[in-house]
């Protein structure tokens, strides 16, 4: 087990963290039960929470500390146009899914905007529309109910629970674009293909590069926060997660090339679960032979097959017009979904495809 596997194990621990929140709650004596929301005015993830969070805090005893900050650095967010479009729509769709009105007294953030990015920074964070509660960051409405149920609510006392998908059983089909290095496109992966069974659809796979190998880097207060998060819509979902062996550049390109022959064959799915499993939860190589003999073979395919896949480089061809199709729709990030003209970012929305298919088939 590489010394990187290790790290995330403890990163990810959930006693460890369960010991963090120990620790605060020990000391609210002094501290008192404190919620710091950062704030960009004007972005509309920010300004969703400003209009709920004064009856939340209300509502769970908390002192609310609402601080003012700009824009993340181009790091942290590197298609800034893209974003502001799709914030604008996504936080219009959130509103509605949770009947949340314009508030005639949102809360209005505070504070040196320097000192409190540096805060943020310090603290292990880097946007906007983001709540540190204890030793712990929730981003903005599609995280509270971990915050809900952190504060002693069942789903059933929630003022936000998590979102669900509508049954139905519809026909059409939707795609998922998705990345081999994301541990959200993991999530969604061992999601995705209940739905579509579910609903009679079918579910179109769009494999493209990670960001990291298409020259955008990623800060490291970024990649904490995506593991820990992921850490806990794991265990939401009852999936292993935390030994981790990031399969970026050979992993990742060896895993496309298999991907790129196992979709045509009805193994996509397969493949793509086994391959996630491997890399996100048991700390398995992708760049090994070895390691990847066990994802290839457990998904029920031949190694031979996959030794001759990967001599292939027509794979590369496919996941830069699968980028190129999905930047078209007006996104940038993994995963994303398409149902028709319809488009939504991130795993937290399969409930948007849900319903995008009920709509088709009314």
């Amino acid at each position: 087990m590489s010394a990187r596997t290790l790290f995330t194990q403890a990163l990810t621990s959930s006693r460890l963290r369960s010991l963090v929140r120990a620790w605060y709650a020990a000391n609210r004596v002094v501290t008192g039960r404190q919620l710091v929301a950062f704030l960009e005015p004007g972005e509309p993830y920010s300004d969703l929470l400003a209009d709920v969070l004064p009856a939340f805090c209300e509502r769970y005893d908390l002192q609310l500390n609402a601080l003012r900050v700009g824009p993340p650095d181009l790091s942290a967010a590197p298609e800034p146009d893209l974003l502001a479009d799709w914030s604008r729509r996504d936080a219009s769709a959130l509103r509605a899914a949770f009947d949340i009105s314009m508030s005639d007294n949102p809360v209005t953030p505070g504070g040196e905007t320097d000192r409190n990015e540096r805060w943020r920074k310090k603290h292990g964070h880097y946007g906007s529309g983001m709540i540190w509660f204890e030793g712990e960051w929730y981003w903005g409405m599609d995280r509270l109910h971990h915050l809900e149920r952190r504060l002693g609510a069942s789903e059933d006392e929630m003022m936000y629970p998590p979102i669900v998908e509508p049954d139905g059983q519809t026909g059409g089909s939707f795609d998922m674009y998705f990345s081999l290095r994301s541990p959200y496109s993991y999530i969604a992966m061992m999601r995705a293909p209940e739905l579509a069974k579910r609903w009679g659809a079918e579910l179109v796979l769009k494999p493209i590069l990670p960001m990291v190998m298409r020259s955008l880097p990623v800060p490291r207060e970024k990649q904490f926060y995506i593991v820990r998060d992921v850490k806990r819509e794991a265990e939401r979902f009852g999936l292993p997660f935390g030994k981790i062996e990031d399969p970026v550049g050979a992993g990742v390109e060896r895993g496309l090339a298999i991907l790129h022959r196992a979709i045509p064959d009805g193994a996509g799915v397969a493949f793509a679960q086994s391959f996630y499993t491997g890399v996100w939860a048991e700390g398995l190589d992708a760049a090994s032979d070895k390691d990847l003999q066990t994802m290839v073979e457990r998904a029920g395919l031949d190694w031979a097959f996959a030794q001759d896949a990967m001599a292939d480089e027509s794979w590369r061809e496919t996941v830069e017009a699968n980028r190129a199709e999905m930047f078209a729709l007006g996104l940038w990030g993994v995963p994303t979904f398409r149902v028709g003209d319809k488009a939504a970012f991130g795993q937290d929305r399969l409930w948007q495809v849900g319903r995008w298919l009920a709509e088709g088939a009314a």
